[in-house]
């Protein structure tokens, strides 16, 4: 039986890859327009694949290195190194491949859409939406590909070839093998998701400042040189960037319930793997029931909200989760109770299982809607922002900070609410597979928050092309939206982080060999500290490096409309690709520093000061990353859609504001310094979480204080629990549990 559901997954994958094909054709089989927007088009295309290039050049020594690394060491088991490598290359690869599918479908999409806006809104919603449903699908299938064959061979490798026992070396060895495929992705999700987001928001402070704010010319104005690399910026960090990103954090989640689900004691119809096969499965149906859910979003008339229309997809595909998720746990999982070794051996049954991935999607869909009233247009903390920008720059900035501190309250207590029920439902196994429900429907979360950016650059094409007026307010709906649904996606990345982290923190203590982490202990609690720190100079590294990025397209914006006669005047064309250059060159420079503080840190503290140690530094990390990562997430957000409010006209003190007022400049600030947090350090904290904590899975062996697969016997004791089947036959089963 076990082998027809292994199987059935990658089934699930190449099936996700096959729709994504289709809809990638119809959208490319969309029309294109006018030859201005074309060539345009074509500048933001050819912008954005010689950014992936320059990033892939570094990339492909990064991975080489780390690699040969990888499979120098020891591991768990002799000779497995190798397979560890190739591995992490395997799923380096796949990372990027998944940010280079989102990008080359979004650099297709946005033209088209300018297109369809010609004709309705309702046109315009199908082709970037079917445009950023390519890449979600995509991922997804990637994701459920890349894990559900790697784990077929790892698993007819290391335990059917050997006769291994799943709780045994060959298992864990399986799945440590898939641990350096998820320290791949996220490691090129961390450099893919810090260097797009250093190129997209140095172009967007340059056009923005120069162009808007100096020159006073709109955002999107053809005459503006820094604007073709803002455009691209919206597919290398917004697309490309999360692309690689959402898939890592797949993975992660995936791995981390795995890990878990072998701690189980589990007298299943699959030979003892059904909890860890589970999240494979759900994976698998999340994405299919993902797909079934695209064809609902869609409007009838230019009235019709496009973000109800979006969240009626998204609640679809949460819904059918659900229900697929209680016929897969009930089949799959044993009667009476499951015993989970990890945490003083926790008993639970299956329906507890069922309840930790209800509150696992209750929890994304809450972060979900608490993301959205903190940034959307229309509610309370961007309308604060609104009102204090007509006091100036300053009030602007203290508001936009105001609104992103107090936002991190209800998520916290959320995620505080979800560890403890989905603990309690199913101990650390119920926290990892919450995780795993709560990513489930990725595809969907990644095509809602895709069809944004290609939004974007669809307003972007028709400014340019000095398209009709209602063409570009139908693409400004449409990114308004999108603006709304990045920043919940974001919320929604940032939960499961916190999800993942927990159950990678559970499945390195027990790799570790340690009992606790003892706060107690001066060098943990120093450790904890430490942790703390990283998220705050990681944001800092990325901010200043986004700064500094902005100050050279600045200064070349300043010259060319210095230096080029006619620029002004629609008599000469700006130098483009000079811009582009700079993003491109400052953002690989730049990438490099905060992708070193995430993968040396737990690495050095590890090998210098012990697993223990490493823990308190987890922990710490993940605390701050998260709180940091919201704050960050959701100031640049209501700083965003507070700017764009003065877009349509917006009453203050019964005075109505527009576009070009003091207040419309203040708020323009205000998006100018919310950019790198939102689009920049922001999203890299979920990465640096997740990254962080897999690397000390994978050195965990390394600075273990038991060798793995070993106990004293002091620490093992035996339990007896009396465990009835389906026939009603009663067993004593006598299982060795180690109690640290």
């Amino acid at each position: 039986m076990e082998q027809v559901f292994t199987y059935l997954v990658p089934v699930l994958g190449i099936i996700g890859l096959i729709v994504m094909a289709i809809k990638s054709a119809w959208v490319t089989k969309q029309e294109t327009g006018e030859e201005t927007m074309v060539e345009l088009a074509g500048h933001i295309a050819k912008g954005a694949m010689a950014f992936l290039k320059a990033e892939w050049k570094v990339l492909f020594y990064f991975v080489v290195i780390a690699g040969i690394i990888l499979g120098w060491s020891g591991t768990l088991v002799a000779n497995s190194s190798w397979i560890i490598a190739i591995s992490f290359v395997i799923g380096a690869f796949l990372s990027a491949f998944a940010g280079y599918l989102g990008m080359n479908i979004a650099t297709k999409a946005n033209v088209r859409t300018t297109q369809a806006a010609k004709t309705s809104l309702k046109k315009a919603l199908e082709v970037s939406f079917t445009g950023g449903s390519v890449m979600g699908i995509g991922v997804a299938g990637l994701a459920v590909l890349g894990m559900g064959s790697l784990f077929i061979v790892f698993y007819n490798m290391f335990v059917i070839s050997t006769g291994g026992d799943v709780n045994g070396d060959a298992m864990a060895t399986a799945l440590e093998v898939l641990a350096g495929f998820s320290l791949g992705a996220e490691s090129i999700a961390l450099f893919a998701r810090v260097g797009g987001g250093i190129y997209t928001k140095a172009a967007d402070v340059g056009a923005d400042l120069v162009g808007k704010v100096e020159a006073g010319i709109p955002e999107d104005d053809v005459r503006n040189p820094a604007t073709i690399a803002d455009n691209v910026g919206d597919n290398v960090g917004d697309v490309a960037g999360m692309g690689a990103d959402l898939f890592g954090s797949y993975v992660a989640t995936i791995l981390a319930s795995m890990v878990l689900g072998r701690e189980i004691v589990s007298n299943d119809n699959f030979g003892g793997i059904a909890p860890i096969l589970l999240p494979l499965v759900i994976a698998g149906m999340g994405l299919i029931f993902s797909i079934v859910a695209t064809s609902f979003v869609k409007i009838s008339k230019e009235t019709d909200s496009v973000q109800a229309a979006l969240n009626k997809g998204n609640w679809i595909s949460i819904l059918l989760t659900v229900g697929a998720s209680y016929f897969l746990i009930d089949y799959m999982l044993p009667e009476g109770e499951l015993v989970l070794s990890r945490g003083g051996s926790i008993s639970f049954t299956k329906m507890g299982v069922f309840g930790a991935v209800v509150i696992g999607l209750i929890v994304g869909f809450l972060m979900s809607i608490i993301t959205e009233y903190y940034t959307s247009m229309g509610k309370r903390p961007v309308n604060s922002i609104i009102k204090q920008s007509s006091t100036g720059h300053a009030t602007n900035i203290i508001g936009g900070l105001s609104v992103g501190m107090e936002s991190t309250v209800l998520p916290i207590l959320v995620l505080a609410g979800g560890i403890y029920g989905s603990f309690m439902a199913a101990g650390l196994y119920g926290v990892a597979i919450a995780a795993a429900g709560m990513m489930a429907t990725t595809a969907m979360q990644l095509a809602i928050d895709a069809f944004g950016p290609i939004a974007d650059n669809a307003g972007g094409i028709a400014e340019m092309s000095g398209l009709p007026k209602e063409v570009r307010e139908r693409t400004d709906i449409l990114d308004a939206v999108g603006n709304t649904t990045a920043a919940a996606g974001k919320g929604f990345a940032i939960a499961s982080a916190a999800l993942t982290a927990l159950a990678l923190f559970a499945a390195y203590v027990g790799l570790a060999g340690i009992s606790s982490i003892d706060i107690y202990k001066a060098d943990v609690l120093s450790g904890l500290f430490v942790g703390a720190m990283i998220p705050f100079i990681f944001s800092s590294l990325a901010i200043a490096a986004v700064g500094r990025a902005a100050m050279d397209m600045v200064n070349e914006v300043r010259r060319q409309f210095r230096e080029i006669p006619g620029i002004m005047e629609y008599k000469a064309k700006p130098e483009y690709e000079k811009c582009v250059e700079i993003s491109t060159k400052a953002s690989i420079r730049e990438m490099v520093a905060p992708g070193a503080i995430a993968l040396l840190s737990p690495i050095i503290v590890g090998f210098v000061f012990g697993p223990e140690v490493l823990g308190g530094l987890l922990a710490g990390i993940t605390v701050s990353g998260v709180l940091m990562g919201i704050f960050q997430n959701n100031a640049g957000g209501a700083w965003d859609n507070a700017k764009k409010s003065f877009e349509k006209g917006v009453m203050i003190d019964g005075v109505m504001q527009y576009k070009g007022s003091e207040a419309h400049k203040a708020s323009v600030t205000g998006d100018t310094v919310g950019d790198p947090f939102k689009d920049t350090s922001g999203p890299s904290m979920n990465i640096l979480i997740k990254l962080t904590s897999i690397v000390a899975l994978v050195i965990a062996p390394h600075i273990s204080e038991t060798p793995h697969g070993t106990v004293s016997e002091v620490e093992k004791v035996e339990i007896k629990k009396e465990i009835t089947y389906k026939d009603g036959k009663k067993i004593e089963k006598v299982e060795k549990i180690v109690i640290n």
